[in-house]
């Protein structure tokens, strides 16, 4: 294990290997505070940063912060690594590697090139040293594009995971809060809803609900009820409507074993979910669910730092080429990301890491109830996410999620985001949205007075 070192005001400061000065030069943030890890003090974390601005961007090939022969992650890293791809930058260093990115050289078909030699040490390293306009920069170069029954990332577009959660599952809950977000422009990403249990039965009710819905109204849109991914495997052995698998995962073998979760099991979810061909314009057939802080729940971080452990779980995720990845950022809660503040340079952490590593970032932009947050800090990490080219946020009605009970953005703050920058949804649920009344002439959404649209036979339909 190496030693690196930086010497500010006639004071040596050395961290024992890669992996504590990483934790070192991270950001102030309640996770890696109570997990022993974040640097004693500002002067410790500014000599971090110096110290790591000098290591090879190689090194991080040659010094795997958790080891190879214990942790399937690592190995994944490891051997999926594409040398030529990485050439590129190979005789960077992390600080240089920050310089090239924020140049114009690295334009949006340099970095595609550039992700599948990029190891998410790396990305997490160098946003370590970079600011929250930096990260905003160059997230904003990144252009990931997937697609299934709608097209995701293009540039221009912010697609929305319409989010009609229910405390009890109930088909006419859910048919309003479904109704409230289409009739608000919600759901070219996803419809997605995060079921109040795991059962079986009760997941196949809620997958041919949303089935229903978007075969009845010819909805260019898929569907996802997040249950666990044996679940979902078992359900489509069964022939349910499963249009995406959904897993929650992290960043070592140890954190996703808390899951119930390996990388055999999500290849076989892979391929079944690929071999139904439900797409229609496309076959990326997966949903990832992340969020900074989970591997130390589970006392599986290995002494890593958790934005570090954080953008190992996007290897994961870059193996199986999802539609969807999002962070939950603030939903974990304040133990991890204490404040707006936290909250708000994680999410620009996470995209820009998870957009470096060639994946379709999107967020539930959140806090928990007790967060020190509000929803100016949802308003502001909202607006920054959309300008950095964010793939897609997650909607709540009225951004209060009444099963999950956490705050997050809402159908309203999507057509904000979209207005102020110009942003439209994805090109066939626009194409939806037109055919069925509901675009004004400016391309907005158009109000619908009371119960004259055909969509508002959602409701009806589904109470009776």
């Amino acid at each position: 294990m190496s030693t690196y070192s930086a010497t500010l005001g006639g004071r040596t400061h050395s961290f024992a290997g890669l992996a504590r000065l990483l934790a070192a030069a991270s950001p102030e943030r309640s996770g890696d505070r109570l997990a022993g890890l974040a640097a004693d003090s500002a002067q410790t974390r500014v000599a971090a940063r110096w110290a790591l601005a000098e290591v090879p961007l190689a090194r991080f090939l040659a010094e795997p912060v958790i080891p190879y022969e214990t942790d399937d992650v690592t190995r994944l890293i490891m051997d999926s690594h594409d040398a030529a791809a990485f050439a590129p930058v190979r005789g960077l260093t992390v600080g240089e590697f920050r310089e090239w990115l924020l140049s114009d050289v690295a334009d949006a078909p340099a970095l595609a090139a550039l992700a599948p030699g990029l190891t998410p040490e790396m990305v997490a390293a160098v946003s370590k040293l970079m600011g929250n306009a930096d990260l905003v920069a160059v997230a904003r170069k990144v252009r990931v594009v997937t697609a299934f029954r709608s097209t995701i990332g293009l540039p221009g577009r912010l697609a929305t995971r319409l989010q009609p959660n229910h405390p009890t599952d109930d088909p006419a809950g859910v048919a309003a809060a479904l109704l409230d977000g289409l009739l608000l422009g919600s759901g070219d990403a996803v419809i997605g809803i995060n079921p109040a249990t795991d059962s079986p039965q009760a997941v196949r009710d809620l997958l041919d609900l949303l089935d229903g819905v978007i075969s009845r109204y010819s909805i260019p849109t898929q569907s996802c009820v997040l249950c666990h991914v044996t679940t979902s495997i078992d359900l489509m052995e069964r022939g349910a409507p499963v249009d995406l698998v959904f897993q929650s995962i992290a960043g070592t073998q140890a954190a996703n074993a808390s899951f119930g979760v390996t990388l055999g099991l999500l290849d076989e979810a892979h391929e079944a979910a690929r071999s139904l061909g439900r797409g229609t314009v496309g076959s990326n057939a997966l949903y990832f669910e992340t969020g900074q802080g989970s591997a130390l729940s589970a006392d599986a971080h290995h002494g890593v730092d958790q934005q570090t452990v954080e953008a190992r779980a996007y290897a994961v995720a870059r193996r199986y080429e999802p539609l969807l990845v999002n962070t939950v950022v603030g939903f974990i809660g304040p133990e991890y990301l204490y404040d707006g503040r936290q909250i708000l340079r994680a999410a620009l952490e996470d995209h820009f890491c998870g957009k470096l590593l060639g994946l379709p970032m999107g967020l539930d932009i959140c806090y928990t109830n007790h967060a020190d947050a509000d929803d100016d800090d949802i308003a502001t990490m909202l607006t920054m996410l959309g300008v950095a080219g964010a793939s897609f946020v997650i909607c709540t009605p009225g951004g209060d999620d009444i099963m999950l009970n956490y705050q997050s953005a809402s159908y309203h703050d999507a057509l904000y985001l979209r207005e102020v920058l110009g942003l439209r949804p994805a090109p066939e649920f626009e194409a939806w949205l037109e055919r069925i009344g509901l675009l004004d002439d400016g391309g907005g959404i158009r109000d619908v007075a009371g119960t004259g649209h055909p969509l508002t036979a959602i409701g009806r339909g589904l109470a009776a």
